[in-house]
This record gives C-alpha cells, structure tokens and sequence, in this order.
C-alpha cells in the first residue's frame, strides 16, 4: 500500500515515505462500488433523514467511471513525506519548508471526516506567500500529519490515544525535526488537539491558531450536551443577539446532527460496514454537518461545486479512508477522548480565532475573549465552512498570515 524508502536506525528515526495503490485494491473498490445493494428512496425530500440517496447514487456513479484513481498517490508523491515512530506508533507526516528566510515553523491538525487531503492545497500559499499574494515574511514551513488511526499513520493496538497524547506526540515530533519555536493550527479535532497543546504550553510552543474555537462558556455547554439526552433544559435568555445565534446553531447540530458522533462516542467497533463497503463509508463520512453536507450534495447532484469542495477533492479523501481501511480505527478517537468538542478549556498561550460563516457554530467576540484571554486575533469571515482549509484555501492561508504576524 505504501513504501518507506529506508529502514529506521533507530525509534526516533525520521524516514522518507512514498505511497504506491495496488491496481488490484483500486479494481476491488470499483467492483464493490458497482455491486452496491441500495436502499429504496427516502420519505422525505429534504436531508432530514440523512444522507439522500440521489447524492449517493450520483456520487457512485462518478467514483466507478469517472473519478481519476490515480490523482491520489500523485497528489501525495508530490509533496515530501515521513514517517516516525512516537510512543510506540509510527506517524505519517507531511513535511514541506519554506524558501523564504525566517519561516515561521507551524503543525496543522485535520479532524474527522478529513485527514491530510484538507491541507494539500494550502501548502503552497504557507510555504511560498510571495507567490499567492502574499508577502515573504508571512512564510511557514509546514508539518501536517496524519492523526493516529487516520490515513498512514499506525492504527493504536491499545487504549490511550487520546487528544492530549496526540497533543504531546506533537509536541515531540516538532522537537524531533529540531524546530525550537512553532506555532501549531487545527480545525475539527485538531482544533481540539491544538486546545490540548496550548493547555500542555510547552516552552516550544509560540500560539495556536483555531477555526473550530473551543469557546462555549461552561453554563452553555452543559445544556446543550445534555441536550442530547432529552433533559430539556430552558433555552437562556441573557444572550446577545449574536451569541443567541450561535447558541441555536449548536443547540440544533447536537439535537439533530450529531448521531454519527453518539454512535462512535459509544460503540466505533461496530461500525464494520465501513470496512466493508465503499458506498457506507463514503454516506457515513458526508454525514458530518449539514452545511457541509449541502455543499458536497451539490457537487455531485448539480456538479456544482462551492468553491474548492469539488467531487474529485471529496473522493480523494474518502478513496484515502478505503483504501488505508481506517474507517472504524479514525472512528475510535470519538471513544477515546474524554474532553468537550466546544467547551473553553482554558488556554492562556496566546491563540489566534478565524470562524467561517458556515461553520458549525459562528463563534461570537464575547465568547472567544472569555475562552482565550490572550487572544491576540480573531475574525469573522462571510463566507466558508466548517472544512474552511479544503473549501477555501486561499482564504485560509491569508487568515494564516495575518494570524501570526505579530509572533514572529
């Protein structure tokens, strides 16, 4: 499935990464592809029972005939790629510097459904501004590995690997290609994953950059979980208009749009369909938020994509997922963590909040400043998504930019 050019000298051994797809992995894929047993329509003719199955076919008929399989390894190939073994586990990583003097070294975190495909596009505005836009000061030299489970990073034999391990695998893997200062970025779980690094505030560790801030005052966040289970707790009243409205969003996402999450909070190893079916894993996977959801629907009903978020962008991701079988093993860090996905958990470093008009939640000012009391920038953006570096990665990298101009 992949090849590692070198044999580790040691467990602390950095090594060259190259990935290679058996024909024969991607002729299996197609065949399971088009013996799909499906489902009849559902009853309704919004996406209130979840993923429709006109997406589904729709997205079927194009990953069979004509998605181009080999896009992904190249994609890949194309950009520099190790691998290192951290606490026992090997890490798969990708890892491009900068020509620009003074770059500032940063780590990007994806989340769930995503892996490294969300960042590929963005490597070239961080590393190479001048060339986007931007300005030479404004450089990084970028890691992005692949979150244990996901992708080609080893799939935990034991319990343990959990967001604050990840968060000081990090940390040591920063340290292990010898960067002494570092900003670290995340969306998603990364963006809980960057939380947990600012909370261990390694001396190493410059700031942190979220678009998935962990915000929600404490009395909210207890509501809206317990939400979940039916307490019905009283809606609050003391909300400005912005917070009310952010306060909705999240109330109606964990009230409506979270079951993937319960049932891999709860009980990931049953989900063996996704192992077993291209077409499970391709429907679980799109069913993360409904905003999202309505841009990937788009794509492959209308073949109109929002933006960056095109079929072949989503497919390359899911075909990632199959092809590496990381379904239930990316499914099992929703068991693993026992920390808030929006609660403040009380960062002091100082923390940089881009929120995207489509994100989950819009995080309002009042709620970041209490969250993070060193925060050193925040901006609203009118447009993007909760998948903001895979839809809009020019948009992205300038936030980027901005973001951490003031630290270096």
């Amino acid at each position: 499935m992949a090849i590692t050019s070198e044999k580790p000298k040691s467990d602390s051994a950095v090594r060259s990464f190259h990935v290679e797809f058996p024909q024969e992995a991607i002729d299996d894929l197609r065949r399971r592809i088009e013996m799909t047993r499906w489902p009849e329509k559902e009853t309704v003719e919004d996406a209130s029972q979840g993923v429709q199955l006109k997406t589904m076919q729709a997205l079927s008929r194009y990953w069979a005939n004509d998605y181009d399989f080999g896009r992904l390894a190249e994609r890949l190939n194309a950009l520099p790629q190790f691998v290192t073994e951290i606490n026992g586990l090997d890490i798969h990583f990708i890892h491009v510097k900068s020509r620009h003097e003074d770059a500032l070294p940063m780590i990007m975190t994806h989340g769930w459904p995503g892996s490294v495909i969300e960042f590929l596009n963005v490597v070239g505005p961080l590393t190479d501004p001048t060339a986007y836009g931007g300005r030479a000061e404004d450089a990084f030299h970028v890691v992005i590995p692949s979150i244990p489970g996901y992708g080609f990073s080893g799939k935990p034999s034991t319990t343990g690997w959990d967001p604050v391990q990840i968060a000081r695998a990090w940390v040591e893997l920063m340290k292990r290609l010898g960067y002494e200062q570092f900003v670290a970025q995340g969306g998603d779980w990364g963006a809980i994953i960057v939380d947990q690094m600012g909370l261990l505030a390694p001396p190493e560790l410059l700031a942190i950059h979220t678009n998935m801030a962990g915000a929600l005052p404490p009395e909210l966040w207890k509501i809206v979980t317990s939400n979940v289970l039916g307490t019905g707790y009283p809606r609050p009243t003391d909300l400005s208009v912005e917070e009310s409205k952010s306060y909705d969003k999240l109330d109606f996402f964990f009230t409506k749009g979270v079951g993937y999450g319960v049932e891999m909070i709860l009980r990931p190893q049953t989900l063996y369909g996704l192992a077993d079916s291209p077409i499970a894993l391709a429907s679980w996977m799109l069913d993360h938020d409904a905003q999202s959801y309505d841009d990937i629907a788009q794509a492959f009903v209308d073949d109109e994509p929002v933006d960056g978020l095109t079929r072949d962008e989503i497919l390359d991701n899911v075909t990632l997922a199959w092809l590496t079988n990381t379904g239930v093993s990316s499914a099992r860090l929703y068991w693993e963590s026992k920390v808030g996905f929006f609660d403040a958990k009380g960062v002091t470093i100082p923390v940089a909040v881009s929120t995207f008009a489509r994100e989950i939640y819009p995080v309002p000012r009042s709620w970041a400043e209490q969250a993070y009391p060193n925060l050193v920038y925040f901006n609203q953006i009118e447009k993007g998504n909760h998948f903001a570096a895979w839809q809009e990665p020019q948009l992205f990298a300038h936030e980027l930019w901005a973001s951490f101009r003031t630290l270096r």
